[in-house]
């Protein structure tokens, strides 16, 4: 499993190979001057110390001065320029997946969880970032450095060689034993984690309701038993997490005393060079940190598959709707919408069936009906937002499914029931698709949504911040806002949901007459069940509730 979700990383590699090949050359040269300095250690004390020679003392220290610094820096270039590399590796993997959620439809959204969706793009990419960065180029210096140890202390000894390697297969299965629990659990965490995420973003939108329901008592419960079962399972990764990397750490150290034994019997009988046996001794403890660190590399490598897979999964959900290859360009739009024989299922609930109609270019359409008739899954399939399951959405005499989406989408325009407004300046929310757009464009599209002059007068006017979600303005100023925002993209087709439900009679009327001057030149599709909007359309719609029937 470890490998085949790490094989999946390559594509987002591969244009990166070249820098990272240098990290590699550079990591390599490191690897190979920390090898020299047990061998030092063998000079120091049979060529200097036991011959009392000041000329290989001098000479041992002045190699170990330069094999030090030199590994160090070398060691830093290579370690920063490729926490550099595998971090815009990982935003481009996590940029990948945010594009592919943008292309996933209303009915993925209606079904996932947010704080799911939040803790694999963030949480999740965090983790292999954080495996990445920490234990891929350990590994290779670590592979390396062990072929150099093993090689050398063939040469000083191979007896001790193999007494210091021998209990290493036993270490392989309590790694093998251990690391196959090991991904349960960081699944299990992972899931946890999201369940808090998704918990916390719930609550913290219905925060109103909780309060005025005095559930606070309830809510702090559940959250209490949403974070024990977190801390449940937290202990349990961590608990199996200490066994993987500290049970063979432990078996290998057991080499450790062996090599003392055997080893000094050899110096005491004259077979072994006082100095031989000190560099064997140390590169017996650096060859057993590499082993020891490989193996709890293996761990992390475990842990960052598990959330690769999670990753992967959110990248392999299928988009419902798609751009054809062939999809033509959309140039000059007169803003006709038809529907031909059109029905939709959502999941196995039939929505609309064998649904016709026709809306002239520049005429105003109301779409009626109660609650369920699929009046805005109407909106949905004229952004195609969904694709029908038979029959076919036009524009101007042409299947939306041959078009290409972003034409279509710069030709039609939605204004939804409760508009999203963004934590930023009014100016920023009006031009939010066109951020290029002059100051005399927004303030023309601002007083042709008649929200102008209550911006003007607030202290900062444009300026002014909205607030999350937008919940410092009025409904109605939120709904002319999203108007102007939607008017400064000069859209052909205007499709407005439900644009007057949070309004009173007094200010419906307004917005009405604001509409009736606004859509001069323009196709609107109103989707609405209040008369003073039905007043003003030049056709009314009434699909079938289907749902209901």
């Amino acid at each position: 499993m470890v490998l085949a979700e790490y094989r999946r990383i390559l594509p987002y590699i591969a244009p990166y190979w070249r820098r990272l090949l240098l990290v590699l050359v550079v990591s390599l040269f490191s690897t190979v001057l920390g090898l020299g300095q047990p061998y030092v250690s063998k000079l120091l004390i049979d060529e200097a110390l036991l011959r009392r020679n000041p000329q290989a003392l001098w000479l041992a220290a002045a190699l170990m001065v330069a094999l030090t610094v030199l590994g160090f820096v070398f060691n830093i270039l290579a370690s920063y320029r490729y926490i550099r590399v595998s971090a815009e590796v990982l935003f481009d993997m996590r940029l990948a997946l945010y594009r592919h959620l943008q292309a996933l439809s209303p009915r993925y959204y209606a079904r996932a969880r947010l704080g799911d969706i939040v803790s694999r793009l963030n949480n999740d990419i965090a983790e292999v970032q954080r495996v990445s960065a920490d234990t891929i180029l350990a590994s290779v210096a670590n592979v390396v450095f062990l072929a150099g140890s093993v090689a050398i202390m063939l040469w000083l000894n191979w007896k001790l060689f193999l007494l210091s390697v021998a209990l290493l297969p036993l270490s392989a299965l309590a790694v093998r034993h251990y690391q196959r629990r090991l991904a349960g659990h960081v699944r299990t965490l992972r899931e946890r984690s999201a369940e808090i995420g998704s918990f916390l973003i719930e609550t913290l939108q219905g925060m109103r309701l909780v309060v005025t329901s005095h559930a606070e008592t309830h809510e702090v419960t559940r959250f209490r038993e949403r974070n024990r079962r977190f801390i449940e399972a937290l202990l349990g990764m961590q608990l199996t997490s200490y066994l993987a990397s500290g049970a063979p750490g432990a078996i290998l150290t057991l080499s450790t005393a062996a090599l003392f034994l055997y080893g000094g019997k050899l110096v005491i009988d004259g077979a072994m060079t006082v100095g031989t046996l000190v560099a064997i001794m140390a590169y017996h403890l650096r060859l057993l940190g590499p082993v020891q660190n490989l193996l709890g590399i293996h761990t992390s490598l475990v842990t960052g598959a598990v959330s690769l897979k999670r990753v992967f999964e959110l990248l392999d959900t299928p988009a419902e709707v798609a751009e054809r290859p062939d999809a033509a360009p959309l140039t000059e739009v007169r803003g006709e919408i038809a529907f031909e024989d059109v029905s939709f299922r959502y999941d196995e609930n039939p929505v609309l069936e064998s649904l016709s109609f026709r809306v002239p270019a520049g005429s105003i359409c109301a779409v009626v009906g109660p609650s369920g008739a699929g009046k805005s899954t109407i909106a949905d399939l004229i952004l195609r937002l969904y694709d029908p399951d038979a029959g076919v959405v036009k524009l101007d005499g042409r299947d939306l499914r041959d078009l290409r989406l972003p034409d279509l989408r710069r030709a039609v325009a939605l204004v939804d029931q409760t508009p999203h407004l963004f934590h930023a300046t009014i100016r920023e929310n009006i031009a939010y698709a066109r951020p290029e757009a002059t100051e005399q464009e927004i303030g023309a599209a601002a007083r042709a949504a008649a929200i102008h002059d209550s911006i003007a007068a607030l202290p900062q006017r444009y300026d002014t911040l909205v607030g999350e979600r937008g919940l410092t303005l009025s409904a109605g100023e939120r709904q002319r806002i999203a108007i102007a925002r939607a008017l400064l993209r000069d859209p052909k087709v205007l499709v407005l949901d439900e644009p007057t439900a949070a309004l009173d009679p007094a200010n419906e009327q307004s917005l009405c007459d604001t509409l009736l001057g606004l859509m001069r030149g323009r196709t609107a599709i109103l989707i609405t069940h209040r008369p003073a909007l039905m007043a003003i359309a030049d056709l009314v719609v009434e699909p079938v509730c289907i749902s209901k029937a």
